[in-house]
């Protein structure tokens, strides 16, 4: 009986060491990623680059931007 535990804890022991070199590579980071803001009136994702930025706020368009102004 103490043979089958200790071929089975073996067993075990090889499969873990076998699935921890199976795991793929770590994908790179992309350098050109950019931070993601949402536009503070219609709730839309865009690129911090992309958006217009009023007082702390961002915006998708001047369109947006102005009808949260008023």
């Amino acid at each position: 009986m103490s043979r089958l535990i200790f071929l089975f804890a073996i067993a075990a022991l090889i499969y873990l060491l076998v699935k921890s070199y199976r795991k793929s590579p770590v994908k790179p980071v992309d350098k050109n990623a950019e931070d993601m803001v949402q536009c503070a009136q219609c709730g839309v994702h865009l690129p911090v680059g992309e958006s217009l930025t009023v007082s702390g706020q961002s915006f998708c368009c001047a369109s947006h931007r102005d009808l949260f102004q008023k």
